[in-house]
């Protein structure tokens, strides 16, 4: 992470202790990191970067790309402008799948304004010529029961694409229900556990949590990414955030202060529909990748997952979810 925008993370995580990467040879693929060429809030993430975090320890093989506003179009119509983001990271993938030993970048979600109505299918249909064969769908937040939204959403499931959503308000969690419910053939992700994640949270506001992830969780077409609790909301920050914490959190004490919020998603919508993500830079803010990684397995032995079941939470949601094709 040799840029100038990053050295204040890259010094805070410095201090951090080395952990034995456990359960090394665990096939995974993460489902959910960004990159950015220039300076964004999170810094500047490249592929080398990328490369550094998963070749830390863990056997991380492919990952997916998500929506990150990142190397759209600088001129045209507004609307077709995020087409660029596909074709930037096409690029970049083509490039991941010639470096042998490190991660290749398996699928694309890239962005669409889902208030277009069919419009959309400019969009979208040039985001699959522009994604080369990777790209599998959008990520979006906008009012689930817009008639506009409702529009683009056909579109969306009649070319087979898949719909990334996160907010940090959870309370949307019902209406998502309701928008699973309605198109049973669309697979929708809910990203980072439904929303801000609160170590320190009231019990109320834990209930309240738990309902919103109970209704999703009753649609068989919805999946649920557990991971992305690591992470800023707004003004708000983390306990273990580089701006509260001298040094970086390790996996056990993560492990215990998260732990009750990952077993009731993971109980909730069971292996077979959630997938371990990094959130990746965002989430860097408060723990190194391998720690990350280190936590979600001690999450996993923790909740007594067999087997199959952690293949199924590495990697095989993920692979099956965005049609990632296995190594050769």
């Amino acid at each position: 992470m040799a840029h100038p925008d990053n050295d204040e993370k890259v010094r805070w995580l410095s201090r951090e202790t080395p952990e034995t990467v456990l359960d090394p040879e665990l096939p995974i693929i993460d489902p959910h990191h960004h990159l950015w060429r220039v300076p964004s809030p999170w810094g500047t993430y490249d592929l080398e970067d990328l490369w550094e975090d998963t070749g830390s320890g863990h056997n991380v093989e492919q990952t997916v790309f998500i929506d990150a506003r990142s190397g759209y179009r600088q001129d045209g119509p507004e609307h077709l402008k995020p087409i660029g983001e596909s074709a930037f990271i096409a690029t970049v993938a083509e490039q991941s799948a010639q470096a042998t030993g490190n991660a290749r970048i398996g699928a694309i979600i890239s962005h669409a304004y889902m208030k277009l109505g069919a419009v959309v299918e400019e969009v979208l249909v040039g985001h699959l010529e522009a994604g080369r064969g990777l790209f599998r769908g959008i990520r979006s937040a906008f009012d689930l029961d817009d008639a506009r939204f409702i529009e683009s959403f056909d579109v969306l499931a009649r070319l087979d694409l898949t719909f990334d959503n996160f907010s940090f308000d959870y309370t949307r969690l019902p209406d998502l229900a309701r928008l699973a419910h309605r198109y049973p053939g669309v697979t929708i992700i809910v990203n980072h556990l439904g929303g801000k994640i609160d170590p320190d949270a009231s019990a109320d506001e834990v209930a309240n949590w738990r309902r919103c992830i109970d209704a999703v969780a009753r649609c068989p077409n919805v999946v649920l990414k557990v991971g992305g609790a690591q992470q800023a909301a707004g003004d708000w920050l983390p306990p273990f955030h580089m701006h509260r914490r001298d040094q970086p959190i390790g996996s056990e004490e993560l492990c215990e202060r998260m732990y009750a919020y990952y077993i009731y998603a993971i109980e909730a919508f069971g292996p077979e529909r959630c997938m371990f993500e990094s959130n990746f830079p965002v989430d860097k803010e408060c723990v190194s990748y391998r720690t990350l990684w280190n936590t979600f397995k001690r999450i996993a032995t923790r909740a007594g997952l067999s087997e199959s079941e952690k293949m199924s939470i590495f990697g095989g949601t993920a692979a099956r979810v965005y049609r990632v094709t296995p190594l050769d």
